[in-house]
């Protein structure tokens, strides 16, 4: 029996695989990229951390030294680097985006400088995560393979970008499905579907090249809730209405901040003298850290692993101390993203509420927490829901977690646009304007 012509056709289609090839190989690149990228941002943490503990005042200088530093460079060299990365991978899907102008908001450069300046934000204490750098990060690597491809090529320019940065999610977090997820739901406006299996494939490709390097745990720890009961009704309802308030909060003010500013004075400040203004939101930081016993410094991992496994305590003033500095270190420019920092608070949201006013169910309510801040915080309901699933031992949890997500969603969207689409929009401010043609005499 002789295969069907259209099998024949794909299996001797020289142009389909060596496409296949490309973006697999481009995949599993940039999946090992976001481990090496996780290993510097991390050596990077270590190293503030032990400077801090030689000499505990040390915050006080180093952190608005190296934010201004960071704020400096990042404008001199690499202005498309600055702030979480995801705004500029959806401006780019953007139609009025051509050839001339996507190296302003994703290129192999951008990529580089954005891993180097991330990491060197957690050198200085900032409170930011490397997860939303990395959706710029591995977007810059996979778009390399246009350069490979050959002409009439079945995989266009936005799902090599929608592929890149679901890839840098999958492989941040550890979540193959958490990257298809936030592909179909941040990125995807108008799926390819002739390649939609392939950019899938590249997707969880670079999620499992990841779970390869970092083992098959979950990222912050296993949340041991028990199943839920009528008991966790109220308790939880509180905690997704208080996460989505405070999310949709800290949205707005992300979105005022950038735009020009709180005040407008502070926006004319801001816009004058960038690394001054840098630097006093860096003394900002590390006035909040030390407050805070130093644990609102860095992403947050540390101090959401230890509620997660409730081996410590978080002090009760951590969520708000987090919320502020996670701001201050996206209001003063710095490459930083917002993902690791929001579930830290989340997680606090969940954990306060848990201890001051009902002393139980605390690991579900952690849970609770942190599925809703991020929902509200990113208005990506789904997403959210994926990656906080993934910690939870078991599957009793997940109609909680869907339902607080949702919850969170919608009181968030009373209060605030959504925060990427609406910061890709500034993104696509800095298009420079056509040069009128001369007018003949």
């Amino acid at each position: 029996m002789t295969p069907a012509p259209d099998l024949r056709r794909e299996l001797g289609d020289w142009r389909l695989w060596t496409v296949r090839a490309v973006v697999v190989l481009l995949s599993a690149a940039a999946g090992l990229t976001i481990v090496g990228f996780s290993w510097l941002a991390e050596a990077a943490y270590d190293r503030f951390s032990a400077l801090r503990t030689l000499a505990p005042w040390s915050p006080l200088v180093v952190t608005p030294a190296v934010t201004a530093a960071i704020v400096w460079c990042t404008r001199r060299f690499a202005p498309g680097a600055a702030g979480s990365g995801i705004p500029q991978v959806i401006a780019t899907l953007d139609t009025r985006v051509g050839d001339a102008e996507r190296g302003l908001f994703v290129s192999f450069r951008l990529s580089v400088a954005k891993m180097l300046l991330t990491a060197g934000g957690l050198l200085g204490g900032l409170s930011l995560g490397r997860e939303g750098p990395s959706v710029q990060i591995a977007a810059g690597i996979v778009l390399q393979a246009r350069r490979f491809m050959p002409a009439g090529a079945g995989v266009g320019l936005h799902g090599l970008l929608v592929a890149g940065g679901a890839a840098g999610i999958a492989a941040a977090f550890n979540t193959p499905l958490g990257g298809v997820m936030f592909a179909i739901e941040e990125l995807a406006r108008a799926p390819e579907q002739r390649s939609s299996g392939l950019l899938i494939a590249g997707i969880v490709l670079a999620g499992l090249v990841a779970v390869s390097a970092h083992g098959n745990g979950a990222y912050f720890g296993v949340i041991h809730a028990p199943a839920p009961g009528l008991g966790l009704l109220l308790p939880g309802l509180l905690v997704a209405v208080l996460a989505g308030l405070g999310g949709g909060l800290f949205s707005r003010l992300m979105i005022a901040s950038l735009s020009g500013g709180p005040t407008e004075r502070l926006g004319r400040w801001r816009a004058r003298r960038p690394v001054l203004f840098a630097a006093a939101c860096g003394l900002g930081v590390a006035l909040i850290g030390m407050a805070s016993g130093g644990a609102v410094f860095g992403s947050g991992y540390a101090s959401t692993r230890h509620m997660v496994e409730g081996s410590a305590a978080m002090p009760f003033a951590y969520a708000p101390f987090k919320f502020l500095a996670t701001w201050l270190t996206t209001w003063s420019g710095v490459p930083a993203g917002i993902f690791a920092p929001s579930l830290a608070i989340g997680a606090a949201f969940g954990n306060d509420v848990a201890l001051l006013l009902y002393g139980s169910q605390v690991p579900a309510l952690i849970a609770l927490g942190m599925v809703g801040f991020l929902a509200a915080a990113t208005q990506a309901p789904l997403t959210a829901f994926i990656i906080v699933m993934e910690m939870v031992d078991g599957h009793a949890m997940v109609l909680s977690l869907m339902a607080c997500a949702l919850i969170a969603f919608a009181v968030a969207r009373l209060i605030s646009p959504p925060l990427y689409p609406t910061l890709a929009t500034f993104q696509l401010a800095r298009i420079p304007a056509p040069v009128p043609s001369a007018q003949a005499d």
